[in-house]
């Protein structure tokens, strides 16, 4: 199992909680966290902005990588969304056995409940 990590940013709460529900309703993702209070500063249309955002942290696996990014890109408001995708090398036995029967189940109906 390859494990991805996706960076998104969102304009707002709302925007991140639709974005995330859709994720794991649809089983493209196996958990997403929206953090909120990101600040971010970058360069655009020549010009510096710097805007709260809310980053989505999407897990899931590298088979469903390209159909969660056409899936934010959807449904994400902005013209071109942050969508950055991060191998994930190690992590916690017990949450990488959670998360790889996550991700098995991504694809039948019945899903996971989360590792707590």
């Amino acid at each position: 199992m390859a494990a991805v990590v996706i960076h998104c940013s969102c304009p707002d709460a709302d925007t991140a909680a639709r974005i995330a529900r859709a994720l794991v309703d649809e089983r493209l993702a196996a958990c997403v966290q929206a953090l909120p209070g990101v600040t971010s500063t970058y360069r655009w249309q020549g010009g510096v902005h710097v805007d709260a955002e809310v980053l989505l942290l999407v897990k899931t696996v590298r088979a469903r990588l390209d159909a969660v990014m056409a899936r934010i890109a959807a449904l994400h408001p902005y013209e071109v969304p942050e969508l950055l995708a991060l191998d994930v090398v190690a992590g916690a036995p017990d949450y990488l056995a959670w998360f790889e029967q996550a991700c098995a189940d991504l694809e039948s109906a019945a899903g996971p409940t989360h590792p707590r």
